[in-house]
């Protein structure tokens, strides 16, 4: 079948009155997400993965994806009205969005960031069908060597890039991959750390771990911090942007879009490092640097470009490689084995209708969420007045009742609650939870392929090397393993936690 061809599968498949209204209520359940402080598109899915276990394959990943892009959109809403980012993607657009709210220009300001975010989110949907399917063709060379080394180094770079110390990236991962190994031995059959308690003979489930740490622990943070609301009570008009918006922002948007989809594909808080990138970009070649973090439009503009085109580049380690690029792709990884479904190489020839069909409704919900966030801006005003008191137990009360509907185990609810109480303190401590929920999904794939590994080399490690695509990766590995040794390196990752953990304080 030839690209055209190809479109028209995904477009027969998105254009189903079905399909349609997942592809609606995942873009406005990513957009309400994003618009709320204290959520983000992890939680979001977390909370919302158990009740698509019963909905066709490709209709829940449509609305999941939709979520995750979506949430991108709505988190640019709250950076300008509230100066409090919506989710960490965001961050960046409280530096200029809410100053040009306070001198009166909320309104280009939001609509050159709804604007930007549908054209870098179209470019890099563009890119994603042009880039994956060639990417699986070469994937289709990997065995089990190559595929550990691949899980290896993915989980390295997580770790590498990690915005705190290297040591407690290491020690979440360390954690993630030991809680992946409980349950029954797939090879041997045998129980392995389940102390005697049946729900664990299965493993310890994703869902109750990820509204654990994500969905538990961040009402506990948020409801702590008592996140202060400041409005903008200014009315919001003059939404489309002018002509001089238009020029001071189209250049930024494209550049963040390119920017944004090439360190998608990299693992990593891929839409937080684009959006700092771009900002920092536009800055440099800017001829007035000195007005950013004083209200210009194209430090909106690049930044949500980029953290938008982001996400579509971090569907093609997911499509082409089975490998999960962030904790939110880590979760669509883990619904995908939830539905029968093993992402990688094979994915796009073997179920073409789920590939193209998600594709397609990319298309389709970035033009949702264009006529969706300009008209629905004063709902989302009224929205952000709710007080947190309220809205917070709403949240624990859905987390319980989900985790709960998956099994009826009273068991996961412990769990769930247990995961949510250690995130929290591990929060407390500066620790991440990525690296936990990288780890747990890719530990057991990580693990089989390790085996597989020896069992072809009849126990022999060398395997790795001998192969020329898996001595490459392990040399990455080591590579990274090793440069925070070298003092120049090691003094910049330095700087950068202190800069980190000084912004958090």
């Amino acid at each position: 079948m030839d690209l055209l061809s190809h479109i028209a599968l995904g477009a027969q498949i998105i254009f189903t009155p079905s399909n349609l209204l997942f592809c609606f209520i995942g873009v406005l359940m990513g957009t309400l997400v994003g618009v709320l402080p204290g959520l983000g598109p992890t939680a979001a899915i977390a909370l919302l993965l158990p009740n698509t276990f019963h909905f066709p394959p490709v209709s829940a990943l449509i609305m999941l994806a939709g979520i995750y892009y979506g949430a991108m959109y709505g988190g640019s809403t709250t950076s300008i009205l509230v100066n409090i980012p919506g989710e960490a993607a965001s961050v960046v657009t409280c530096l200029d969005g809410y100053q040009m709210a306070r001198k009166g220009r909320a309104g280009p300001a939001l609509g050159i960031a709804a604007m930007g975010s549908f054209i870098a989110g179209t470019l890099s949907i563009l890119a994603l069908m042009l880039v994956a399917p060639p990417m699986a063709k070469v994937a289709l060379a990997f065995g089990p060597p190559e595929y550990f080394s691949l899980t290896l180094l993915g989980l390295l770079i997580l770790i590498y890039l990690a915005s705190s110390s290297i040591l407690k990236a290491l020690m979440m991962a360390v954690f993630g991959l030991l809680i992946g190994t409980i349950g029954m031995d797939s090879i041997s059959a045998t129980h392995r750390l389940t102390f005697g308690v049946l729900e664990l003979s299965d493993g310890v489930g994703l869902i109750p771990v990820i509204m654990g740490v994500f969905g538990v622990a961040e009402v506990i943070t948020n409801v702590e911090d008592a996140i202060k609301q400041e409005v903008v009570t200014t009315k919001v008009k003059n939404l489309l942007p002018s002509i001089q918006d238009w020029k001071d922002s189209f250049l930024p948007i494209i550049r963040g879009s390119f920017l944004g989809f090439f360190i998608g594909i990299l693992p990593g808080p891929a839409p937080v490092i684009s959006a700092f990138s771009s900002y920092a970009l536009e800055k440099k070649i800017s001829k007035y640097p000195e007005k950013f973090g004083t209200g210009v439009i194209e430090a909106v503009a690049g930044p949500e470009a980029a953290n938008n085109s982001a996400t579509g580049g971090a569907f093609i380690p997911l499509f082409t490689l089975g490998i999960p690029s962030n904790s939110v792709i880590a979760i669509l990884l883990g619904a995908f084995m939830i539905f029968g479904i093993q992402p990688g190489p094979l994915l796009i020839s073997q179920h073409p209708e789920l590939f193209w069909g998600t594709i397609m409704s990319m298309y389709v919900g970035n033009a949702m969420l264009l006529v969706l966030n300009l008209p629905l801006i004063g709902i989302w005003v009224k929205l952000l007045k709710v007080p947190y008191p309220i809205l917070f137990p709403l949240i624990l009360v859905f987390c319980l009742v989900g985790v709960y509907s998956l099994n009826d185990s009273l068991v996961e609810v412990a769990m769930m609650i247990g995961f949510g109480c250690f995130g929290y303190v591990a929060r407390k401590f500066r620790f991440e939870m990525a690296p936990l929920i990288l780890a747990l999904v890719i530990g057991p794939m990580m693990e089989q392929n390790l085996r597989l590994s020896l069992v072809i080399s009849q126990g022999s490690p060398w395997i790795f090397v001998e192969h020329p695509i898996s001595a490459t990766l392990i040399a990455i590995c080591l590579s990274l393993l090793i440069s925070p040794l070298v003092p120049w390196i090691g003094g910049k990752r330095k700087q950068l936690q202190q800069k980190v953990e000084g912004e958090e304080v």
